[in-house]
């Protein structure tokens, strides 16, 4: 991971809310030949100051498989990102970058029971689903849910270690910030919103240079 001091977030609270925000995340691992991956929707739990990711993937895929060899995964949750030119700089004969946001959670992956994936299945699907929706777990019948726990399979990620990268332009001055924020508003795309609103929230604080 492209670590810098100064585009790392220290406030852990935030890379959580981070993670919780962006949780349709890419698991990744080892296979026989080449690295296997798959993109999921997460819960992330907090259990004694330990973080969990819980969810549920198809039985027998090939990453399903090269897990069961190799327990050691990695999860990457992105979130938005942008071109960030150099012309908006006062001094812009220099290089053009991009502003993004990434957090990568390594752990190990524990796969569940058929009790465990529908438990699983249960609370993220009332997470998504409201209580009247038709969609609800509670309305589905015993005899789709039991044939459906049968194609999945419940896992567990319990993180080791977690890093991140916030690279909003910390590096410049407030007023090449300013610029940028400015910018990327005027061009109006989700993506170029989002860097600009957490671009902004960083404004008055402290550079954290070494």
């Amino acid at each position: 991971m492209y670590k810098l001091k100064y585009f790392t977030e220290e406030d852990n609270e935030k890379v959580i809310a981070f993670m919780e925000e962006n949780s349709f995340a890419l698991i990744t691992g080892m296979g026989d030949e080449y690295p296997v991956a798959t993109q999921v929707p997460l819960d992330i739990k907090i259990e004694n100051d330990k973080i969990f990711l819980t969810g549920h993937m198809m039985k027998n895929t090939d990453h399903h498989k090269a897990f069961l060899k190799n327990e050691n995964v990695l999860a990457i949750f992105s979130g938005p990102h942008c071109h960030v030119s150099a012309s908006w700089y006062p001094n812009p004969v220099q290089a053009s970058t991009w502003n993004y946001m990434s957090v990568h959670a390594k752990g190990k992956i524990r796969f569940g029971d058929e009790a465990q994936t529908k438990k699983i299945v249960e609370g993220l699907t009332n997470k998504y689903e409201k209580p009247d929706s038709p969609a609800a777990f509670s309305k589905l019948s015993n005899e789709y849910v039991d044939r459906l726990v049968k194609a999945i399979i419940a896992f567990t990620i319990e993180v080791e270690t977690l890093d991140n990268v916030f690279k909003l332009s910390q590096n410049h001055d407030e007023e090449t910030r300013q610029s940028i924020i400015e910018h990327l508003r005027k061009n109006g795309s989700d993506n170029e919103k989002a860097i600009a609103e957490e671009m902004e929230q960083r404004l008055t604080m402290p550079k954290q240079y070494k």
